[in-house]
């Protein structure tokens, strides 16, 4: 049986990855099993295994729910507690792909250089000492067992929202094999794939409500149900080392070239998120559909898509408008309660491939850009968190915590944290804006 195993087991890769492998395998043929890893916590693998890692599948559109039950995972692998047993699998000649989300943080790219940052002090120290803890780091690991016992293609898929995303898991590789002297350079180039794809599918977090709907619905009390909308999307490049599911056909889409899609995502559906997540919560909201009902918050995020549209390559933007257009449906689905909270944490990586290539594309045109509002809402959002105390979901808490301590100003502190967003920025072009907003 061919195995795939994905690191950073949560509830995306639940919904979309796994959904269509086990509708492949539905088709007959090659059944294709899922090893999961989570890389810290043991959360995930604890309520899964009492249930034989089976889980309920709860597909919401505005008129329907479907429930389905998965069972495509063998099981689910802790990396902080059993190292070797997550490289042993990654090495495994049975193993034919690895998918991955470990979300845009998780795999320690500078934000200056677009590179691995071999600095900080998690990559640093299992360099050091020779042992994985990252992402990137079980990859180089597994590979390089791999290489030693067999040398069998692997093809290593990124699911994650990062441009050419492939391509930069590929860099990221050979900066740590560099970073820590170890070479597979041949064995990459000859029998390793890191094709770029693009994925879409909303996917909030698993609740309580949900909880109780699966056991109210279907008799099954699942400790680790997921809910979703109907749509899905998944374009994958063609270019695989080896084997694979049936997955174009069943709805994936194998593509020469991924870009175009991926922007198309990035660029209105991420962008839009992301704004709507600040507007939103700054407005008093809490989920996505009731953000989106907001006139004020909405008419910002056509403004913002259109906007966005324009920076699209020419292959995509006949179909920009449709697509927008059923973004809009999507975000508008009650059924869903994504909350926005959860798209606003890590936003200072988010907006940095959502909002800030927009604006760099269209700054030179001039006049008032709704990506500049983005920024400010982002920033207003970010300061009062500060000024409350309320804990910032966001890889640089830390470092907006200390700015805002050591600020004389609330001027100064927002354009210290503006900085730790892109320190190109031109402040007086945001900060005055994001005062204004929090003042309301």
């Amino acid at each position: 049986m061919p195995g795939i195993v994905h690191l950073g087991i949560g509830n995306f890769h639940r919904a979309h990855q796994a959904w269509y492998t086990q509708r492949a395998n539905a088709l007959g043929g090659d059944a294709w099993h899922i090893t999961g890893v989570s890389l810290r916590r043991p959360t995930m693998r604890d309520a899964m295994e009492p249930q034989d890692y089976r889980y309920t599948l709860v597909i919401k559109s505005r008129d329907a729910t479907r429930y389905e039950r998965m069972k495509i995972h063998d099981t689910i692998l802790v990396a902080s507690e059993d190292r070797e047993a997550v490289v042993a699998r990654i090495a495994d000649p049975r193993t034919a792909i690895v998918t991955l989300t470990v979300t845009e943080k998780g795999y320690h790219i500078d934000g200056e250089t677009g590179r691995l940052n071999a600095a900080s002090p998690e990559i640093a120290a299992e360099i050091a000492a020779s042992v994985p803890r990252s992402a990137v780091g079980f990859l180089v690991h597994g590979l390089r067992a791999r290489q030693a016992d067999h040398g069998e293609p692997l093809t290593v898929i990124c699911c994650d929202n990062l441009a050419g995303n492939g391509r930069v898991l590929q860099s990221l590789v050979h900066d740590y094999m560099a970073a820590a002297a170890i070479d597979l350079t041949g064995y990459l180039a000859e029998r390793v794939a890191f094709p770029n794809t693009m994925v879409d599918r909303i996917v909030p977090a698993t609740s309580d409500a949900l909880r109780d709907e699966v056991q109210r619905e279907t008799g099954f009390s699942d400790a680790s149900p997921v809910s979703t909308e109907a749509f899905s999307e998944w374009v994958i490049e063609d270019r695989f080392a080896g084997s694979r599911p049936a997955w174009d056909a069943v709805g994936v889409t194998i593509v020469k070239d991924v870009v175009p899609f991926e922007l198309r995502k990035l660029r209105l559906l991420n962008g839009a998120h992301s704004l709507l997540a600040c507007a939103g919560l700054m407005a008093g909201h809490r989920y996505v559909h009731e953000a989106i009902a907001d006139r004020a918050i909405r008419e910002r995020v056509d403004r913002l898509m259109a906007e966005a549209a324009t920076t699209l390559p020419s292959s995509v933007q006949d179909s920009a408008s449709a697509y927008c257009d059923a973004l809009i449906d999507r975000f508008a689905n009650p059924a869903l309660n994504h909350e926005l909270a959860q798209i606003a944490a890590d936003g200072s990586i988010k907006l940095s491939v959502r909002i800030l290539p927009v604006l760099s594309a269209l700054e030179a045109s001039g006049g008032e850009l709704e990506a500049k509002e983005a920024v400010a809402f982002w920033l207003a959002f970010i300061l009062r968190q500060l000024e409350a105390g309320r804990e910032v979901a966001d890889p640089k808490s830390e470092r907006f915590v200390r700015i805002y301590a050591e600020a004389g100003s609330q001027q100064a502190a927002a354009k210290d944290v503006l900085s730790c967003l892109d320190p190109t920025l031109v402040a007086d072009k945001f900060v005055e804006r994001a005062l204004d907003i929090l003042s309301r």
